[in-house]
């Protein structure tokens, strides 16, 4: 009996050991953190846009397609998404929902950026580690990053208040304005060719130079490098993030295309295509310009 005690406890331990192992290896933290915490923003969206009703083709320009496509059953919030409201009245469950709805837009959408970031620093801590050095978890990298898109998140929900009580954006989280959607997409095309744009996206596509000469061995100072390469991200993708307020909140197609291409952009695309996207961007919201105006023009 004692043997068959000992030898249990035995294969435990070499199996608690392997997984220890496993989990001090930081470019497996690494992965695993842009995976799992990525997946699960893409989740709920998806959770959200099955359990919201009615045809999708209303949630913006290409969500036409999920209509060909079975829609969740369960359900993780109320069908009107807390925004079948008048104007402004959304009330502290309306903050709340459309609050988690940016957040997880914000993690589904700019974690998979920041994994070219996030693995360099796991590659360093790699190296570290082998020297018997003491490391820190890419997860608290990645907790600083995430508070800054977070708080990003915080500020469109109360910009979507203002611009639902303004009636640029309608109940459903569409536009309501070609001539709102088509100004959002030429400041967001303009802003490709600015300064502060190539500045933090150069900060964004080399990282190595960061954590070289920023290195720390604490938690506190990891964050803090989590926090700075999240500010060097939003200073480098904010603009693009409110062309979701342009062609609808929830329009999971539109934040799969600018997810990708924001992460093309860090990865070392050059200056042509950041500028190719801008003239895009530019181009598109005159079309929405024009559009909106011949709508409005008087037939005669």
């Amino acid at each position: 009996m004692t043997e068959t005690v000992d030898r249990r406890l035995t294969h435990l331990s070499a199996a608690a050991s392997r997984l220890g192992a496993l989990l001090a290896r930081p470019k497996v933290l690494a992965i695993a953190c842009v995976v799992v915490i990525a997946s699960l923003g893409w989740l709920y969206l998806g959770l959200l846009i099955g359990n919201m009703g009615g045809p999708a083709a209303g949630l913006g320009p290409g969500m036409g397609a999920l209509d060909l496509l079975p829609r969740a059953i369960n359900a993780i919030c109320s069908p009107t998404f807390g925004l079948g409201m008048p104007h402004g009245a959304w009330g502290a469950t309306g903050f709340v929902l459309v609050g988690l709805m940016w957040g997880a837009m914000t993690l589904a959408m700019m974690l998979p950026t920041a994994g070219p970031m996030i693995f360099t620093y796991a590659e360093i801590a790699d190296t570290a580690a082998k020297k018997g050095e003491r490391i820190v978890s890419p997860f608290v990298l990645a907790g600083g990053y995430t508070v800054i898109w977070l708080g990003f998140a915080a500020a469109a929900t109360l910009a979507q208040f203002a611009l639902t009580r303004l009636a640029l954006i309608d109940d459903g989280m569409a536009s309501a304005s070609g001539l709102f959607s088509g100004a959002i997409f030429i400041g967001a095309g303009l802003y490709q060719f600015s300064a502060l744009k190539h500045a933090c996206l150069t900060q964004c596509r080399q990282p190595f130079p960061f954590f070289f000469s920023n290195w720390a061995t604490t938690a506190r100072g990891v964050f803090r490098l989590g926090v700075k390469q999240g500010i060097f991200c939003l200073g480098c993708c904010w603009a693009m993030m409110l062309v979701m307020f342009a062609v609808g909140v929830m329009n999971v197609i539109w934040m799969a295309g600018l997810g990708m291409v924001m992460t093309i952009e860090k990865i070392g695309s050059g200056k042509r295509f950041t500028h190719g996207v801008g003239v895009f961007l530019i181009l598109a919201g005159v079309a929405f310009i024009v559009s909106s105006v011949a709508a409005h023009w008087p037939v005669r």
